[in-house]
């Protein structure tokens, strides 16, 4: 027994620490109030969460779907439609991207918000 006591004692201590990240992440959590639509990288639109409705993007190719302050897309014209499949969005930091599109939508807490992300 003594030969795995660090063993033990190291798998301890990693799940307390994983747990105690998937923990704080879920705390902090704040539902966005904007959705920035950036094509080619550069700004595109944006448009409230608290505003439903359907608003055709990129000339067309992409649908984005606004309901009960959820973000998702819908009618993609890329072949593997990966975007559609990703899902309803609405906490700050979230995003959907359609890479064939060089599309990306993403969730933010408000609308002049410009501060560095995680990424940068």
């Amino acid at each position: 027994m003594k030969k795995y006591r660090w063993d033990i004692l190291v798998i301890a201590l990693l799940l307390l620490v994983s747990v105690s990240l998937v923990l704080i992440l879920n705390l902090t959590k704040t539902d966005g109030r904007f959705v920035v639509v950036e094509i080619d990288g550069k700004v595109s639109s944006e448009y409230p969460l608290s505003q439903n409705g359907t608003f055709p993007l990129n000339g067309g190719t992409n649908t984005l779907v606004i309901e009960d302050g959820k973000a998702y897309l819908i009618n993609s014209s890329c072949p593997d439609h990966t975007c559609e499949r990703t899902g309803k969005i609405h906490y700050v930091g979230q995003s959907i991207v359609c890479l064939p599109n060089r599309l990306s939508v993403t969730v933010r807490g408000e609308s002049d918000e410009s501060g560095p992300d995680l990424i940068s």
